[in-house]
């Protein structure tokens, strides 16, 4: 059985779903992520790009360094989606635009020596 899962913008205009298990869930903590989301740190859910689509509307899709483009909604700002040379083959998203971000819980972290010193950590303690 595929588990499908769906998510999308804050004003509704662009709206995906996934299929399947995510190939991973992870907390980003380098400069890119934060200025592209505000945040300390972007947790980011990766699936196979055949396991995905946009099923209403479509993103706008901003370069934020060479080889990655960032998807966002065009309407209301809301950041959605990463895709990047480096993970060919991929298309991540942002775990909060999911209907149920609950279902992704992040399981590891990545440029953790770009984590600013009161972000939250997953691994802080045993680092």
């Amino acid at each position: 059985m595929t588990t499908t899962q769906e998510g999308g913008c804050q004003c509704g205009a662009v709206r995906f779903a996934v299929s399947g298990a995510p190939k991973f869930v992870a907390n980003c903590h380098c400069q890119s992520c934060r200025k592209a989301t505000g945040a300390a740190c972007s947790t980011w859910v990766g699936f196979l790009a055949e396991n995905t689509q946009w099923t209403r509307g479509a993103p706008a899709f901003f370069a934020s360094s060479p080889g990655v483009k960032r998807g966002y909604c065009r309407d209301c700002g809301t950041p959605l989606s990463f895709a990047g040379e480096q993970w060919a083959g991929e298309l991540h998203f942002l775990a909060g635009v999911f209907d149920n971000p609950e279902a992704f819980p992040p399981r590891t972290e990545a440029f953790t020596e770009d984590a600013l010193s009161w972000a939250p950590r997953l691994h802080k303690d045993t680092e």
